[in-house]
């Protein structure tokens, strides 16, 4: 067996609902083909760098799994079918190696308008 990452990215009007039943999909095919399931991370909401099918947001979900090349690609082969899901990269994951959330997007500066009237307050106290 190998350990296999997959980051699904799904559209980003599904329903909670929805989302977990792709997650509990691919699982089912997993332990059904004789693999082990090893976690789910939700990354939640990301903004694409370009739209796809019409959408610039999507919901991002990354599973890592030990199984057989056919378990994975019959996992992937659910995957392409799927209309709720955008797009999916499935990546051989190293022995000590370990994936995490991206970081949450910074809070983004004051613009200078911003600061001037902040200026302005504390001057007036």
């Amino acid at each position: 067996m190998t350990d296999y990452e997959v980051l699904i990215m799904l559209d980003s009007e599904l329903a909670e609902d929805r989302q977990q039943e792709v997650v509990d999909r691919i699982r089912k095919e997993v332990v059904e083909g004789g693999g082990v399931w090893e976690t789910h991370a939700p990354w939640g909401r990301r903004r694409l760098a370009y739209e796809i099918k019409h959408k610039s947001e999507g919901i991002y979900h990354l599973v890592t799994f030990a199984a057989s090349a056919e378990v994975l690609s019959e996992v992937s082969r659910l995957l392409k079918i799927d209309d709720a899901v955008l797009r999916h990269l499935a990546v051989r994951r190293v022995k000590g190696s370990s994936t995490v959330s991206p970081a949450p997007a910074p809070a983004s500066a004051p613009t200078s308008a911003e600061t001037a009237e902040i200026d302005s307050v504390q001057e007036d106290e």
